[in-house]
């Protein structure tokens, strides 16, 4: 499906795009947050807070304007890790988009499992083909990047919040000035002023020993940037014009979270899924990997262990904006019917 608002390089001021791509491998994530932590600190985003979610290990809650990069622990039992392994035997023999079929030849018994799992959810922006956040911006502030990103421009957004609305993700969200309502209750605002957790001074900790930007003063808190301001991951695209990979990818330990031309991590992420499917792991999935779906694929690929509503993933995404040309032409037709008719109507009274 493609976008005509989005997706013609030209009208970008490129010749053609060379999207780059994340593949997300939550088989073999450890939930270690080093992404996550990494996100922050080179993007400098504010700490959510220490506010107990009820979540395992999950301080953070969700994606928002704070935190780019979520990493969360699912909890499973057997029952459950069952009928997942049950739909993914299903989607096999349906046929998977790009997976294809297990051969007969091989023993697809799954693996002893125990009683219980965790699966471990790595989530960040899915750089829509068919961006809803880009479509309805009125100021320009959101762009496609000549990776394919969608990248806002701090200096432009006024804070309006229509890209907030546009996203079937839930990903891009204004940073709290005092005068919005985030998705989850988060606590660190500008006001926040509790200074300990575990024996640490937080505050203490953020004056650093040296100068953090030209806004920072050594010995003093370091200001939030961008209060009021629709934020989101960029895939680090500061980074990416000098040839660096994105703060997450490049510090993930066990390559759960890998980078580089999107044909290059799609072939790699159907392939991962096939490994997995011989070893019996019929669970497994893609999320984000077709084209076909109601953003146009997304350049975020995400092998997934159950079906997307477990992890917090809308399982049929589609972007407002996807059928505006198909609306536009039926609106048209329609107007035009109506014009027929009124002549027709004034053509039929002068004759009589």
């Amino acid at each position: 499906m493609a976008n005509l608002l989005t997706e013609k390089a030209d009208q970008h001021g490129y010749e053609s795009y060379n999207r780059m791509a994340f593949f997300t491998d939550t088989s073999i994530c450890i939930g270690c947050k080093a992404c996550e932590v990494a996100c922050k600190e080179w993007n400098r985003n504010p700490v959510e807070g220490y506010a107990v979610t009820g979540d395992s290990y999950d301080n953070t809650g969700s994606l928002g304007a704070n935190t780019w990069r979520h990493v969360a622990f699912i909890e499973q039992d057997n029952d459950r890790i069952e009928k997942a392994r049950e739909e993914g035997r299903q989607l096999v023999s349906l046929g998977m988009p790009g997976v294809g079929t297990q051969p007969a030849a091989v023993d697809t018994t799954p693996p002893d499992t125990g009683d219980f799992r965790w699966l471990m959810s790595s989530d960040v922006c899915k750089h829509c083909t068919n961006a809803g956040c880009l479509d309805v911006c009125p100021t320009g502030a959101l762009f496609r990047s000549e990776f394919g990103t969608v990248v806002v421009q701090d200096d432009v957004c006024n804070g309006c919040g229509t890209c907030v609305a546009g996203c079937p993700f839930g990903v891009i969200e204004r940073r709290d000035d005092g005068g919005v309502t985030l998705k989850t209750d988060k606590t660190a605002t500008v006001d926040y002023q509790h200074d300990d957790h575990a024996g640490i001074n937080v505050f203490k900790k953020l004056a650093q020993l040296k100068p953090q930007g030209e806004d920072h003063t050594p010995g003093e808190k370091m200001p939030i940037k961008n209060l009021g301001v629709a934020q989101k991951c960029t895939m680090c695209y500061d980074r990416l014009k000098i040839g660096e990979q994105p703060a997450c990818a490049k510090t993930c330990p066990t390559d759960s979270i890998q980078f580089g031309p999107y044909e290059e991590m799609l072939a790699a992420a159907e392939a991962r899924v096939k490994v997995l499917h011989e070893q019996g792991l019929t669970e497994a999935r893609l999320y984000g990997a077709n084209r076909e779906d109601g953003v146009g694929g997304t350049g975020s690929i995400f092998l997934i262990l159950d079906s997307p509503e477990v992890y917090g993933l809308p399982p049929d995404p589609r972007v407002p904006t996807a059928d505006l040309p198909q609306m536009y032409k039926t609106a048209a037709k329609a107007i035009g019917g109506m014009a027929l008719a009124v002549a027709g109507a004034f053509v039929m009274g002068g004759r009589k």
